[in-house]
């Protein structure tokens, strides 16, 4: 089974610089709409068997254009497990700010979550962030299912892919975290062991203007 993984288009918060975490919900810049469906196109012939979003708002439209935009769209399935990763008191705050306040702290969310203490700012842990993703992608181990889409959102994500493929909390920030709209494509045939295929690729940007150039 090929799981393909997508961050959420770029919103008014992501432009700010602020952590927008599970509770905080910007609207999606206008701007990244078009990327939206240039992705949605790029995807377009790839035969999903289920799509899987997480149920804020950032991302159930990022889900809905994407699916929209293939030749055969599904109903998508929207779940709390994918939702970003609960940061607690961090959520709505500048980035930079928190980095000035607490810079060892942020430095470790950046590289090295196994240092990163979610209890100081009543956050979620990192397992708890990871295993929620985890359980729903176990739970379709008895799927007959080929390619299966997940919208979900950037340290989630980063994390959650990072643990599927064996790492330790240490080293789940290890490549850095994940682009908004970037595709990320794991296989697995027995959902214990994932090779990654693809990781936060942006290239399909400059394949698909190709591709419309040609056609012109």
């Amino acid at each position: 089974m090929k799981l393909y993984f997508v961050r959420h288009g770029k919103t008014q918060w992501n432009l700010e610089g602020r952590f927008q975490g599970a509770g905080g919900d910007s609207p999606l810049l206008e701007e990244t709409i078009e990327e939206i469906e240039t992705l949605g196109r790029y995807l377009s012939h790839i035969p999903f068997d289920a799509v899987y979003s997480s149920d804020l708002r950032r991302a159930k439209e990022t889900g809905r254009i994407i699916n929209k935009q293939n030749k055969n769209p599904k109903i998508i399935q929207y779940t709390p497990a994918l939702r970003e990763w609960r940061l607690g008191k961090l959520e709505g705050s500048k980035i930079s700010t928190m980095t000035s306040i607490y810079p060892q702290q942020m430095k470790a969310f950046r590289h090295n979550l196994a240092k990163f203490n979610a209890s100081m700012f009543e956050a979620e842990s990192v397992y708890q962030t990871t295993q929620r993703v985890r359980e729903l992608i176990a739970s379709l181990r008895h799927k007959s299912f080929e390619n299966v889409l997940f919208i979900g959102h950037g340290a989630n994500l980063t994390a959650s892919i990072q643990s599927l493929l064996g790492f330790a909390p240490a080293n789940l920030r290890r490549l850095g975290g994940l682009d908004n709209l970037s595709l990320t494509v794991l296989e697995t045939s027995d959902f214990e062991q994932y090779n990654c295929l693809l990781w936060n690729d942006k290239s399909y940007l400059t394949e698909v203007q190709e591709e419309v150039q040609q056609n012109l």
